[in-house]
């Protein structure tokens, strides 16, 4: 069930997820109620529920008979969210000072590795963005696309989706991207490479010069081949 895959990524584990499912769907719930409707002992059920109130996905409710309600699924997100930026400002705050970045190839592997990188990418983008991918890839970085070109980025987007617009986006058509990923940001730093799907996803991430020149050229020349061939820029 994705759903419970998704409050895995929260810090609940899956036994956890169900019984706040179960919470979820039938309102509160005593231990003994909660052991009935999941199918799971009554034993691991009440340690799933305390530990979902230790993880802020539930409340207790005191009575004759001990109660337990879930946390509306926006707030407990929400929360979780709000941890994590704090920790992570401490744990800016703390880290050791880095080497010097080298200017070498980095191989970036995994479908998940690589949407990171590119959306990390993005986020440090301060004044330009060439990005050349498929539609699919495209989807899931459309409102990141959007943002930086309201704030004034110039953003241009080599893409095998018709159709696709954004205001103050410049964007080409090219039906041979596919699976081609590649990405320049600032002239600062490249990634380039083929999104396939899970582990077998493979890009060169470099902010060597040599290949970044190499790569700008690249670009230059076929958005001047796609511009000669007309009804391209769309």
């Amino acid at each position: 069930m994705e759903f419970i895959e998704l409050l895995t990524n929260f810090g609940l584990t899956r036994q956890e997820a169900s019984i706040y499912v179960a919470l979820l769907t039938n309102g509160e719930s005593s231990g003994y109620e909660t052991a009935k409707l999941t199918g799971i002992s009554r034993s691991n059920t009440y340690n799933g529920l305390a530990g979902l109130v230790e993880k802020g996905a539930a409340y207790v409710i005191e009575g004759v008979v001990v109660k337990y309600m879930a946390v509306d699924v926006e707030n407990f997100s929400n929360n979780k969210i709000r941890e994590l930026q704090r920790i992570q400002k401490r744990l800016l705050h703390l880290a050791p000072e880095p080497r010097i970045e080298s200017d070498g190839y980095i191989t970036i592997k995994g479908e998940k590795h690589i949407k990171n990188q590119i959306e990390n990418m993005l986020d440090r983008a301060e004044k330009r963005v060439y990005l050349s991918v498929g539609q699919s890839l495209l989807g899931i970085l459309e409102e990141q696309l959007r943002e930086l070109s309201r704030k004034g980025l110039k953003v241009v987007v080599i893409t095998d989706k018709k159709g696709f617009s954004l205001e103050s986006v410049t964007t080409y058509y090219n039906v041979r991207r596919e699976k081609q990923i590649g990405i320049i940001v600032d002239s600062i730093e490249v990634l380039t490479g083929e999104m396939e799907e899970g582990d077998n996803a493979t890009c060169l991430y470099s902010k060597n010069k040599n290949l970044i020149d190499v790569f700008k050229e690249m670009l230059k020349n076929e958005i001047k081949l796609l511009e000669m061939q007309g009804g391209t820029n769309i």
